[in-house]
């Protein structure tokens, strides 16, 4: 039997305090950051909706979500369109903040580790990674979508 390798691209993703690893194929489009439109009674996390090709995207704070930093949408910032996994044709995209542009990586057993420092992870992540010399969370996408609808019907 031989060993498999995996190689996979992925992206580093800035967000206040921390940096995110993705699969880049999550990852629909990156836009400029513009002020979304608030949503009344929506957690802090959840900043608003912004539009984008015909739809009303939720956008979000992973950083406020995970309890990592408080995080504001300025100069700088952008937004990534990621694809929903959940599979809910009325909500297939969502959006995250972030402060810059995505890197694109490449990921293989070699160049990527999973750091287990015994502590407790932040909410929305799976796992704590180093890939090549970059330390970087890799967030629970599954979970997160399941927050933002429950969020997204409490504001309605």
């Amino acid at each position: 039997m031989s060993d498999i390798a995996y190689i996979i691209r992925g992206v580093l993703i800035q967000v206040a305090d921390a940096r995110l690893l993705l699969p880049n194929a999550t990852i629909a489009e990156v836009l400029s950051y513009a002020t979304p439109e608030p949503l009344a009674d929506a957690p802090d996390w959840l900043l608003g909706r912004i539009r984008w090709r015909g739809w009303q995207l939720p956008l979000m704070s992973f950083s406020r979500f995970a309890g990592i930093a408080e995080e504001e949408g300025g100069l700088g910032s952008k937004v990534i369109v990621l694809k929903a996994l959940g599979g809910n044709a009325r909500q297939p995209y969502f959006a995250m903040l972030t402060q810059g542009f995505p890197r694109l990586v490449t990921v293989t057993e070699s160049t990527l580790a999973t750091l287990d420092d015994g502590g407790e992870l932040p909410a929305g992540v799976l796992a704590r990674v180093r890939l090549n010399e970059n330390d970087a969370m890799v967030p629970d996408l599954a979970a997160l979508e399941q927050r933002l609808h429950a969020a997204l019907a409490a504001a309605a």
